[in-house]
């Protein structure tokens, strides 16, 4: 049985009621009952010094009798629901409000009023002067320095128990109280973070067995709601890289298949005498270039596959990137003659030094000068241009060649991907070109841009990196 999280939360909160319960059991009754009897204690030694004080001073000095002093301390005992008593210091009761026989001297044995040591008060049969527990202070009676005797109050511990009891049924009351109030957080966790959880956990199973289609629905605005989007935003990448795929696959199948497809009717032809063998070597050069072109489509997939690969070692140093421009426009001079196609290069400086990897800038500008060279119309001019702005040197080639559709210009960079407008004049092509351009320039960190018009040409421009001027 799987132990959900939810679960584990409502046993972590019978457990905390429990042991809030088991706490208050065990330790609350021992502290209300002392805090009770303390409290009392205080209130009815501060009776019996006023009572010390005044009539059993009196009673003392022969300026009050016995009979007004018992008088007087009967109906404070009636107020006070207590038995109030005045002992000589060798035990003897003198008065007692709780006694019907005055006259009838009561000794109490082992009476020592320094047994409860520092405490003004005690708890239990006072001496054994009582057939139940009670609390009793007890208050010297000091007159000319002298200790006379001592006023004592009793009360009965049932009532302090049953003040105990009042006040521990107030505790668990309010005990209960709060632990149903507490239901308010289990409440909103189960609407704020549980019910989301279990959202994201079904998307995150719909995404593991395949459905990327899934929709994580948790409209809230918090971390619960950025975790749901996330998920559906890299569902929505991972449905879109597994349709790249698929077009990946079907664009490899086709370009592989088109030139095989060639080879194989033009071998045939060859060996059942369809093709006569006077024309063998024509259809055999053919066979040659479509060969080439299954030979580049190959190369371009290592190549991408190997650019593509995360941590791509690049072979970084300081070089001159007026001279690698140069270099490549001298290697295009054979194609541009055939075309009448002049390559115009507009270069800051005659050293303009950046800092990459020269091999894969060179291929960069290859691919870009080639393309511009392919969809260039005759008598025309191609512009290659490096520029430095702002900390950074850009590489501008521009061509007036057909140009690119609005509509294409975000996926030119997609592998294999050809224009509608393109398909005419880019007979051998790969459509891995500006795949290759790109990679390389996300390895470096650098970005590239394209303007182009339809009928008027296009525009690549890609940024580098300055060299450090001090390390030249």
């Amino acid at each position: 049985m799987r132990h959900t999280l939810y679960l584990k939360f409502i046993i972590g909160y019978v457990i905390f009621g429990l042991f809030s319960f088991l706490a208050v059991s065990l330790f609350v009754p021992r502290i209300t009952r002392e805090y009770v009897i303390n409290q009392r204690a205080q209130s009815l030694y501060s009776e019996a010094s006023l009572i010390a004080d005044t009539y059993a001073k009196g009673l003392y000095s022969s300026r009050t009798s016995l009979e007004t002093v018992t008088l007087q301390l009967d109906s404070l005992s009636v107020y006070m629901d207590a038995d109030i008593r005045i002992i000589s210091p060798d035990g003897i009761i003198i008065l007692d409000t709780a006694s019907s026989d005055p006259d009838t001297a009561v000794v109490i044995p082992n009476f020592d009023p320094s047994s409860g040591g520092s405490s003004y008060y005690l708890v239990g049969n006072f001496f054994g002067s009582f057939d139940e527990e009670v609390l009793s202070v007890i208050c010297p009676i000091i007159t000319k320095y002298r200790t006379k005797g001592y006023v004592t109050i009793h009360i009965s511990m049932g009532e302090i128990e049953a003040q105990c009891n009042s006040l521990l049924n107030i505790s668990y009351i309010t005990l209960i109280i709060m632990f149903l109030l507490s239901l308010i957080i289990l409440i909103f966790f189960t609407i704020l973070v549980y019910i989301p959880l279990r959202k994201i956990t079904k998307g995150a199973e719909s995404f593991a067995d395949g459905n990327y289609h899934y929709e994580v629905n948790v409209d809230s605005r918090d971390e619960m709601g950025y975790l749901a989007a996330a998920l559906n935003y890299m569902s929505g990448k991972i449905a879109d890289s597994e349709d790249d795929q698929k077009k990946f696959i079907a664009n490899v199948s086709h370009d592989f298949r088109s030139p095989l497809t060639s080879i194989k009717g033009y071998l045939e032809a060859m060996l059942d005498g369809t093709i006569p063998p006077e024309m063998h070597e024509k259809y055999l050069g053919i066979v040659l270039n479509e060969t080439e072109r299954l030979t580049k489509l190959t190369n371009g997939l290592l190549a991408l596959n190997n650019l593509n690969t995360k941590g791509m070692h690049l072979d970084i140093t300081d070089f001159d990137i007026n001279d690698t421009v140069r270099k490549v426009a001298e290697t295009f001079e054979g194609t541009c003659r055939k075309k009448s196609i002049a390559i115009e290069l507009v270069l800051t400086g005659e050293e303009l030094y950046v800092h990459a990897d020269k091999g894969r800038i060179e291929q960069i500008i290859y691919n870009l000068t080639d393309n511009a060279v392919k969809f260039s119309n005759h008598d025309s001019v191609i512009k290659i241009e490096t520029t430095e702005k702002k900390n950074k040197i850009y590489v501008s080639v521009k061509d007036n060649g057909i140009g690119i559709p609005p509509e294409d210009i975000s996926m030119i960079f997609n592998r294999f991907y050809k224009s509608d407008a393109s398909r005419g004049k880019d007979k051998k092509g790969t459509g891995l070109g500006l795949s290759i351009v790109k990679e390389i320039l996300n390895a470096h960190s650098e970005n590239i841009n394209v303007i182009s018009t339809p009928g008027e040409g296009s525009e690549f421009i890609f940024s580098l990196q300055p060299s450090d001027p001090d390390e030249i």
